[in-house]
């Protein structure tokens, strides 16, 4: 499934990374599929984490590329930005396409006031 992201930008450390803003993944959560690469202590604390995420521990992306689904485009997210980049990066090596990282993660997400779960 193709979906072209209005608020596209090149990443500014990873070249095969693209970021998007959290407003836009917001507004289109059903058409994407989130992965939160935070610890857990992190997913279910102060922060919180965006509704219908799930949580893959980033240093256990490797080995859990593989179940990821792929049918949609895929945005990572953490808590800034980098370690999604790194995922997202990760995946791009891997062949997955339609990869993206959410720009700012949960601190500009929590600063846009979009909803969280605990």
């Amino acid at each position: 499934m193709t979906f072209e992201f209005k608020s596209k930008t090149k990443n500014p450390h990873f070249d095969t990374v693209t970021d998007i803003e959290p407003k836009e993944v917001f507004e289109n959560t059903d058409k994407l599929t989130l992965i939160d690469v935070r610890e857990n202590d992190e997913y279910v604390g102060e922060l919180g984490h965006a509704p219908k995420t799930k949580l893959v521990v980033l240093h256990t992306i490797p080995t859990e590329i593989v179940n990821i689904p792929t049918d949609k485009p895929i945005v990572f997210i953490c808590r800034s930005g980098g370690r999604s980049a790194q995922a997202s990066a990760f995946a791009a090596q891997h062949g997955i396409q339609n990869t993206y990282n959410m720009r700012g993660g949960m601190l500009l997400w929590n600063q846009q006031q979009l909803p969280t779960e605990k």
